[in-house]
């Protein structure tokens, strides 16, 4: 059966890719709140690619205010442990649209990648859970396991929702294995195991100086400057490859140990790579602590970043002195963190002697999203990664991310400690969330194939041995 089931997906490749060309070619950006109407159109499109896959009872849904889910299911697997499968059908703006080299909302092959706004994240992953679920029931009509799928429509803007879904759907998504194809593969061709994910505690810092801007001739010089007061409070955030100068930021700090250390140095990496694809200029230097490495740093050393600056356009700017200026400081944080310890030290920090005694108003900017960490080993990883190196003929690898999936904890918990498999969609060029976003089309046929090897592997097992 798993042999047919492969050999299904060989055949039908294009019609694959088909599908994805018809999910990226929606506009389902959830950011800006006006593409409300391709988020649902996304979501329906989604529905009809669940029922031709052989999903049953399947069912848009939405908790709230939300947007819209994705929902379909299989259980005609008696005895067998049920999987739950996440994507999501919403993506990010296409910013910086001058630099994109072909029209990001039509899929286009170009030097073996899938070119795309949400070809990799995470309209991919759909695709090819899809594939893996219609390998089976388009041969011998039937799976290894029991399947829940859910696709949420958005995530790019904080899953706000999701977790009340959860809770209002518990028995219904109930599920012992949780898999997820939102992470990235170490490089092309390397098949990567996620076991642990940074979490986000974020700030909007707010400068307020005057109740109106003031003529610089008249006032220059004499009145405080909104925007450097704002830059001043900014600048203490710089670490010049040092630890973060925010006192309490490591207290909780979980240390590396020498065998993670070790495991971390033994990954590929290229620095020249690296540096050229994140288009560092050339008098830049990395920003990573001493003693730690690259993956060392941003999978398990808490980071800040200023993601949002705004105090006058540059289009409309004139001589004036700003009486207002406001940031969005991103933290990931890092196991053992407690976000709200976070919060109160970053809050203290930023709010302490404002330059010109102007007033400084630190708040929460959304709700904070707390790490994961698991141990990459039990019988649903051992199925994984057997299927990986199937997939992928050769040795899979366990690996951190920098970045965050907020409800994967939570689901586990509510699962009763469901195992989470988060399996690589995306490599270090598939630039999600920047222009030119593509999938390795190579690697999207190995994901697809892993996933095969993986319901076969685990309907190997009862549920009861799934942990």
């Amino acid at each position: 059966m798993t042999q047919a089931a492969l050999d299904w997906l060989g055949k039908n490749h294009e019609e694959i890719v088909h599908g994805l060309a018809d999910l990226v070619a929606i506009q389902s950006i959830s950011t800006d709140g006006e593409h409300h109407a391709e988020i649902d159109r996304t979501a329906k499109l989604t529905c009809d690619m669940m029922r031709q896959a052989g999903l049953h009872n399947v069912d848009l849904l939405k908790v709230g205010g939300s947007l819209p889910y994705a929902y379909g299911e299989w259980l005609d697997a008696p005895g067998k442990p049920t999987v739950f499968l996440y994507a999501h059908h919403d993506v990010q703006p296409v910013n910086f649209v001058e630099q994109w080299q072909s029209d990001p909302w039509k899929l286009t092959r170009r030097d073996g990648r899938l070119f795309a706004r949400g070809a990799a994240d995470d309209k991919g992953a759909i695709s090819a859970l899809l594939g893996a679920i219609a390998a089976y029931r388009k041969t011998g009509n039937t799976l290894p396991v029991n399947v829940k799928m859910l696709v949420e429509g958005e995530e790019e803007i904080g899953s706000k929702y999701l977790l009340k879904f959860f809770e209002a759907h518990k028995e219904r998504i109930k599920s012992d294995v949780i898999v997820v194809c939102d992470t990235e593969n170490i490089e092309v061709g390397i098949p990567s195991l996620t076991y642990s994910l940074r979490g986000i505690v974020g700030v909007q810092v707010d400068v307020s100086t005057a109740k109106t801007p003031v003529h610089s001739g008249m006032a220059g010089g004499a009145l405080p400057d909104a925007a450097i007061a704002l830059n001043s409070i900014l600048g203490r955030l710089y670490w010049n490859n040092g630890a973060l100068p925010i006192p309490g930021m490591y207290d909780q700090v979980r240390t590396l140990t020498d065998k993670e250390r070790a495991a971390f140095a033994k990954l590929p990496f290229n620095a020249d790579k690296f540096r050229q694809g994140a288009g560092l200029v050339p008098t830049a230097r990395f920003a990573v602590e001493e003693g730690y490495n690259t993956y060392g740093q941003t999978w398990r050393r808490p980071a800040v970043t200023v993601i949002a600056q705004e105090a006058s356009s540059i289009k409309g700017a004139s001589n004036q002195v700003l009486p207002k200026a406001s940031a969005i400081v991103s933290c990931r944080i890092v196991p053992d963190q407690k976000p709200e310890k976070v919060l109160a030290d970053l809050t203290a920090f930023l709010s302490k002697d404002p330059p010109w005694g102007c007033e400084v108003k630190v708040t929460p900017a959304g709700p904070p999203v707390d790490w994961w960490m698991t141990d990459p080993n039990g019988p649903a990883f051992e199925a994984a990664l057997a299927a990986m190196r199937g997939g992928y003929d050769r040795d899979p690898v366990a690996i951190g991310c920098g970045g965050s999936i907020g409800f994967v904890g939570p689901l586990s918990a509510l699962f009763n400690g469901a195992p989470a498999l988060l399996m690589g969609i995306e490599d270090p060029a598939s630039n999600a969330h920047a222009p030119n976003e593509s999938l390795h089309e190579g690697d999207f046929k190995k994901l697809m194939a892993s996933l095969v090897r993986l319901f076969d592997n685990l309907g190997k097992l009862t549920p009861a041995r799934v942990k």
